[in-house]
C-alpha cells in the first residue's frame, strides 16, 4: 500500500491500512503525558511521546516500511532533544526507546559508539527534516519534587523511559489490531476493597483465642490502612497470625482511602507465588488478580517494522491491573532495568501501595540498592511501602541513611506481646547427626516435616524414608505439582495418616501447613523459625512437645552463600533463652551485617555507579542492568508438556505469544541453571521454545514426585 504524500510508522499486517507518522506521535504522547503526570512528569512525558519517531520521517524508513534496508529512527529525536530543547532525560529514554536504555557514557565518546554521547554524534542519519512541517513539540520542564542528584534523576528517567514505551506499544498496538485493546476497566480498590470485607465477614465471630487474635490483627490493618497516609510502614507478625490477609486488608483500605491505583504485593519465591495469587483470586477474583514472575523479555530491535515481533513486544506485562503479584526479582531487577521489555510496567507502580512479603529474604549484597529504590519510590512516587514479615530485618539504619525523610511506622503496635501469644513451638539442638541417622528419627514420627539446604540432600533422605506417605519439595518440581503434593499433604496431616516431608526452603515462606514437630538443617535464624511456623501452626499442641529441631549433617559443609547466617544464628542461639524474641531476631540481623561489612551491602556498588559513574561512564543503565542479578546464577525456564501443560506447549509451538499462555505455561514450568540445561540440550532432551524458555522433550526425565532429573543419561534424580 503506497501513500506517496504521507509519512507512515506503521502498516497493518494484511497491508490494508496506515498509520502515519503525525498520528502515531500524538497518540504515544497522549498516553505517556497520562503516565507521567502522578508524578509530575505530564509535560516531558508527552514531549518525549511527539520527538520519539521522528526519525521516520525519512525516505528511508519509508522503503524500510516495504522492505528496505534498517534504518536508525531514534536517534533523530534523541538530537533535538539533547542539542535544540536541552532536555537530556528526553533524549535518553528516546535513544533506548527500541533498544533499551544506553549507558550515558563521555563527551569523548566516539560516534556511534553505543553510549548516549556516542548515538548524538552519528552524523550518517537520515534526513528527517520533514517533521518540522508537521509536528509541534511542546517545552518541558523538570519535575520539582524529584532531587537533582544522578541517582534519583536515573530512577526519574526510568520512569519517564517506562511511559513512553508503554505509550508507544499501547498505541501501537491499538492501530495494528484495529481497535482499542481490552484493557483498563477493572475494579476500583473501592469495590475489591468490599469484596475482601465480604469475605472475611464470617470471621469476626471467632470461637477460639486464636483466631481472635488474628481478627485483632486484621481490624488494626483495616483501621490503619483507612487512616493512615502515604509512607513506609512495618507489619510486624508472627507465624501464624494471618499477616497475608491482614497485609491486603491494610493496602485495599489505604488505596480507598487514599486514591492509590494498585496493589503490588512483592514475593520472595516463586515457588510460593502461586499460593498467594490463588488466595488473592478467591477473594478479589480471578479478572482483578495479575501473577507475574518469568517476564517475557522481548525488545524490538532497532529499526525493524516486523509486526509478529511487535506482537510479541506487546504480550510482555506492563501491570495495568488492580492486584499484581510478583516476585522480589522481577520487581527491583526491573528498577534496576534498560530494557523496554523489563521498564515498560514500571510507571505503574506509581500512586500504588507495595507490600514487600518476608522482607527479611531481600539479598544482603544487594540491600543498598533495594533500600534505596524503595525510598525513591516512596519520596517521589506516591507509593506507600509495607516491609512485612515475621522476623523484621532492622532496615531502619539503612532507611536512615538512603532516604532520611522517611520514618518507619508499625502497622500493629505491641509486637512483643505478639510474639509471646504466638510462641507454638520449643527449639532444641541435635548436633550432628549421620544421614541415615536423620532419616531414622524422622521415620519414627507419624507427621514430621525436615527441611534441608540442598536439593541433592533432599532426594537421598527420600529414599530413605518409609515409602507410605513421603514427600519431597523442591524447586525441580513444577508448581502444578508441588500444589498437588502439598494438597495430598495438608489431607494426610488432617486425617492423622503417615505424612513425613522433606522439603528445601521453599516451604519456610508463607506455605500452609501444621505438622506436630519440624527438623531444620542449620541455617539463618529467620529460616529457622520459617520452619518453626509449619509446626503446630494452629496452636493445637502444648508448646513443650512442639519441638523444633535443629541439626547439622555430618561430612557435609554450609553452604558457603549461607555461611554467615548459620555463624549469626549460632551466636544468637548461643546469647539468647529465645530466639524468637524480638531482640533476638534484630540483634541476629546486626550480628549478621557485621559479620558482612558495610561493603556487602552493595557488593557491585551499583549506587556509586549512579553517583560518580562507572569506569567514565555516566548514567550507566546498561551496565548496571547487567550487573544486577538478585540470584546471581541466571536460571532458565523449561516447559513440561504432562497434563494441561501438554496443550500449552503446542500453542507454544505455534507461536501463541499472549500474555495469558505464558502465565498458564508457569505452572508447568521449572527453572535450571545454564550448565542443567547444556545437558538436556547435549542429550536432545529439550528444544527452544523462545529466546529465554525451552520445551522438556524427554518426558522420562520427568517425575511428578520428585521432579525433573538432571542425569540425562539414566533418568535418575540427581539434585544438585
Amino acid at each position: 500500500m503506497e501513500h506517496p504524500d504521507v509519512f507512515l510508522a506503521h502498516i497493518s499486517e494484511d497491508g490494508l491500512r496506515a498509520q502515519s507518522v503525525k498520528e502515531h506521535l500524538q497518540g504515544t504522547a497522549d498516553l505517556a503525558a497520562e503516565f507521567a503526570a502522578p508524578f509530575g512528569g505530564r509535560e516531558q512525558g508527552r514531549q518525549s511521546g511527539m520527538l520519539h519517531d521522528i526519525g521516520k520521517f525519512s525516505h528511508e524508513f519509508q522503503k524500510r516500511l516495504h522492505g528496505g534496508p534498517k534504518v536508525d529512527h531514534a536517534t533523530a529525536g534523541a538530537v533535538e532533544a539533547f542539542f535544540h530543547l536541552r532536555q537530556f532525560e528526553t533524549a535518553f529514554v528516546i535513544a533506548g526507546h527500541h533498544g533499551g536504555l544506553p549507558d550515558g557514557g563521555a563527551q569523548t565518546d566516539a560516534a556511534g559508539a553505543g553510549t548516549l554521547f556516542g548515538r548524538l554524534k552519528k552524523t550518517d542519519l537520515p534526513d528527517a527534516a520533514a517533521w518540522r512541517k508537521e509536528v509541534q513539540i511542546p517545552a518541558a520542564v523538570h519535575p520539582r519534587q524529584i532531587p537533582i542528584d544522578n541517582l534519583s534523576e536515573s530512577f526519574y528517567i526510568r520512569m519517564l523511559y517506562s511511559c513512553l514505551v508503554d505509550a508507544d506499544y499501547l498505541d501501537t498496538e491499538t492501530f495494528m489490531a484495529g481497535s482499542a485493546a481490552p484493557r483498563g476497566n477493572y475494579e476500583p480498590p473501592a469495590l475489591l476493597l468490599e469484596k475482601l470485607q465480604q469475605y472475611i465477614a464470617p470471621w469476626w465471630d471467632a470461637k477460639t483465642e486464636l483466631n481472635r487474635k488474628r481478627c485483632d490483627i486484621l481490624r488494626t490493618c483495616l483501621q490503619t490502612g483507612g487512616s493512615c497516609r502515604a509512607g513506609l510502614y512495618t507489619l510486624t507478625v508472627p507465624t501464624g497470625g494471618g499477616k497475608t490477609v491482614s497485609s491486603l486488608a491494610f493496602a485495599l483500605a489505604h488505596a480507598a482511602a487514599r486514591g492509590k491505583k494498585r496493589i503490588i504485593y512483592v514475593i520472595p519465591y516463586t515457588s510460593i507465588i502461586d499460593q498467594t495469587a490463588d488466595v488473592f483470586r478467591k477473594i478479589l477474583g480471578d479478572e482483578n488478580v495479575i501473577e507475574h514472575h518469568a517476564g517475557v523479555d522481548y525488545s524490538v530491535p532497532e529499526g525493524d517494522v516486523d509486526p509478529a515481533l511487535y506482537r510479541k513486544a506487546l504480550a510482555t506485562e506492563n501491570w495495568d491491573a488492580p492486584v499484581i503479584v510478583t516476585t522480589a526479582v522481577q520487581f527491583f531487577e526491573s528498577l534496576y532495568g534498560n530494557r523496554s521489555s523489563r521498564c515498560r510496567k514500571l510507571h505503574n507502580i506509581a500512586d500504588s501501595v507495595v507490600i514487600f512479603d518476608e522482607a527479611q529474604t531481600l539479598p544482603v549484597s544487594y540491600l543498598r540498592p533495594c533500600v534505596a529504590a524503595i525510598g525513591q519510590l516512596v519520596q517521589y512516587y506516591g507509593v506507600t511501602a509495607v516491609l512485612c514479615t515475621a522476623t523484621q530485618p532492622a532496615l531502619q539504619p539503612l532507611f536512615a541513611e538512603l532516604a532520611p525523610a522517611l520514618t518507619m511506622q508499625e502497622i500493629c503496635p505491641g509486637t512483643q506481646a505478639l510474639y509471646d501469644f504466638f510462641r507454638r513451638t520449643t527449639l532444641r539442638n541435635a548436633g550432628e547427626l549421620t544421614e541415615a541417622e536423620l532419616a531414622a528419627r524422622l521415620n519414627g514420627l507419624p507427621q514430621t516435616l525436615c527441611v534441608v539446604n540442598r536439593r541433592a540432600t533432599a532426594q537421598r533422605l527420600y529414599a530413605m524414608l518409609e515409602p507410605e506417605g513421603r514427600y519431597c519439595l523442591t524447586t525441580l518440581l513444577c508448581p502444578a505439582d508441588r500444589k498437588r503434593l502439598l494438597k495430598e499433604i495438608r489431607s494426610r496431616l488432617l486425617q492423622g495418616l503417615p505424612c513425613r516431608v522433606v522439603s528445601t526452603s521453599l516451604i519456610e515462606a508463607g506455605v500452609d501447613v501444621d505438622f506436630p514437630s519440624a527438623w531444620r538443617e542449620e541455617a539463618g535464624l529467620d529460616s529457622i523459625l520459617q520452619t518453626g511456623g509449619r509446626c503446630n501452626r494452629e496452636g493445637k499442641r502444648p508448646v513443650a512437645e512442639s519441638i523444633v529441631t535443629i541439626f547439622r549433617l555430618e561430612g557435609q559443609r554450609t553452604p558457603a552463600m549461607i555461611r554467615p547466617n548459620v555463624d549469626s544464628a549460632r551466636h544468637v542461639l548461643d546469647t539468647f533463652p529465645d530466639p524468637a524474641q524480638p531482640e533476638a531476631i534484630e540483634s541476629y540481623f546486626s550480628f549478621y551485617r557485621a559479620v558482612k561489612g558495610d561493603a556487602s551491602l552493595d557488593q557491585h556498588q551499583i549506587l556509586d555507579a549512579f553517583r560518580t559513574g562507572f569506569e567514565g561512564r555516566m548514567f550507566p543503565f546498561a551496565t548496571v542492568a547487567e550487573m544486577f542479578h538478585l540470584i546471581d546464577t541466571a536460571t532458565v525456564t523449561v516447559y513440561l508438556p504432562v497434563d494441561e501443560g501438554a496443550a500449552l506447549v503446542e500453542r507454544l509451538r505455534a507461536g501463541d505469544v499472549s500474555r495469558s499462555l505464558y502465565r498458564q505455561l508457569g505452572q508447568y514450568a521449572v527453572n535450571i541453571y545454564p550448565e542443567h540445561l547444556k545437558k538436556l540440550l547435549a542429550a536432545g532432551a529439550a528444544e527452544p521454545a523462545d529466546t529465554d524458555s525451552y520445551i522438556l522433550t524427554d518426558l522420562s526425565l520427568y517425575d511428578r514426585q520428585t521432579g525433573l532429573s538432571l542425569n540425562v543419561e539414566t533418568g535418575k534424580g540427581i539434585f544438585q
